[in-house]
């Protein structure tokens, strides 16, 4: 087992996996800029280092000053966390060459993972269904381009080839729409991610996104902790979350996540992973995969008893899975709330100065958060500040835990989400279950029109 892990993130993802090291008696080491000083990570870390900057470039995705402080502490492994360098190959490859462990998958997986046009292809030669679109990047003056269009069928979807997030995505009604969708689409990606490669597929009208959870050993053992509902988005971020699928049946939770599991012990992956699927009429669609632990990671955790966080660590030792997929059984219903300090009308982002916290309490109630009376929420990264995470032994007893918990959540100082997750659960269709990936947007355009 580790010594000693460099924990490379920051926030309440950085607080989870300081927690799992030490209850499994690892000692921690914390990196943070100049604005996270005073961090709760950072104060509960065995260690600290100062590695630049207030911003993320300065900082979190400065590989040079993560690789010395590592170098510095004398650390075993490095944990990427979420977000940062958590799916950058270029890292990964580095920290092995640095001789530490990179508690994550290898390079390669995370390089072809990385690229959606080449994940796209891997998965589908592995029998995994995907969205019917271009095999390669595609441009606005390519010859053909409208061919290709009209063979997948309007409307169609301009994705980045190396993105996410919703950046660089433009929708496409009509051929005479096309080339200035590929034109936008093309430098988003280039200014958002680097590489302005875009491919096309088909828009799929009123989708779920249901994901799959895997956990893959370095002895070709594979489970799968079955699927996780995200379709209440905003310009395609997650918001809520929930497990399972008020959507997907048990049969077909099992048949996708055994498909999904053989897939992931067919390409030799190691570690934790997402893959990410559009779901409609009953049919399921690859979309991406992510390589590395997800937000969203708690509500599997509720409903399986897995701590997905120890078993990454341990899979990086190279130890064996202790349990095999007949072990694992899916127990109850789970939802997180993701707590973002954002106005939650206009979603403007709300840094500033915790004046009073109260987070809430009770059985079955788990907040993952970084924060205390007195901080001071930064300007220079992403708006999440915490998740509220309850479990039910059903979807309804856990939609009443949840609005008991967010009536007793108190963050004052900054504005939050809080508001707009008492106003979804209380919400008829929500509590029915009965929305895709456009619900969210539809009800919130209402809610600005009344």
């Amino acid at each position: 087992m580790f010594k000693k892990i460099l924990i490379a993130n920051r926030g309440e993802i950085a607080l989870r996996i300081h927690r799992a090291c030490r209850e499994m008696g690892i000692r921690t080491v914390a990196v943070h800029s100049t604005a996270d000083s005073d961090a709760m990570h950072v104060r509960l870390a065995d260690e600290s280092i100062c590695v630049g900057g207030p911003t993320s470039r300065e900082s979190y995705l400065n590989m040079p000053a993560l690789l010395s402080a590592a170098t510095l502490a004398g650390v075993d492994a490095i944990h990427p966390g979420v977000g940062f360098l958590s799916e950058n190959s270029e890292f990964a490859q580095m920290v092995v060459d640095h001789d530490f462990v990179f508690i994550g998958p290898s390079a390669e997986h995370i390089r072809i993972m990385g690229d959606k046009i080449l994940a796209k292809a891997a998965v589908e030669e592995l029998g995994i269904p995907v969205v019917p679109g271009t095999p390669r990047p595609v441009s606005p003056q390519e010859e053909g381009i409208f061919d290709m269009a009209k063979e997948i069928g309007y409307p169609i979807l301009v994705k980045a080839a190396g993105g996410g997030g919703g950046k660089g995505m433009q929708v496409v009604q009509a051929p005479e729409m096309l080339e200035n969708a590929l034109t936008i689409a093309s430098a988003e990606a280039k200014a958002n991610f680097g590489n302005e490669s875009v491919f096309m597929e088909r828009y799929l009208k009123q989708p779920r996104h249901i994901e799959i959870q895997v956990l893959a050993d370095h002895h070709g053992n594979v489970v799968h902790l079955g699927e996780r509902d995200c379709s209440i988005q905003r310009r395609h971020q997650k918001i809520w979350e929930e497990a399972p699928s008020p959507a997907i049946s048990a049969a077909q939770r099992m048949e996708l996540g055994n498909r999904v599991a053989d897939a992931t012990r067919r390409m030799g992956y190691q570690g934790v992973g997402t893959f990410e699927f559009l779901y409609e009429n009953g049919e399921f669609f690859f979309i991406e995969m992510n390589t590395r632990i997800q937000v969203e990671h708690p509500i599997s955790e509720m409903i399986t008893g897995i701590d997905l966080i120890r078993e990454q660590i341990r899979v990086a030792t190279g130890e064996p899975l202790g349990f095999t997929q007949d072990d694992i059984t899916f127990n109850g219903h789970a939802i997180e709330c993701r707590i973002n300090a954002e106005h939650p009308a206009t979603f403007l982002p709300s840094p500033g100065k915790i004046t009073a916290y109260h987070p809430p309490g009770g059985p079955n109630v788990r907040v993952d958060s970084a924060l205390y009376t007195g901080y001071s929420i930064p300007p220079y990264y992403d708006s999440l500040i915490s998740k509220l995470v309850v479990w039910g032994r059903d979807r309804d007893e856990c939609l009443m835990r949840l609005r008991r918990a967010l009536e007793e959540y108190v963050i004052s100082g900054v504005e939050t989400l809080i508001p707009l997750h008492q106003a979804l659960a209380h919400n008829e269709d929500m509590q029915k279950g009965a929305y895709d990936i456009r619900w969210l947007e539809e009800f919130l355009a209402k809610q600005n029109a009344s």
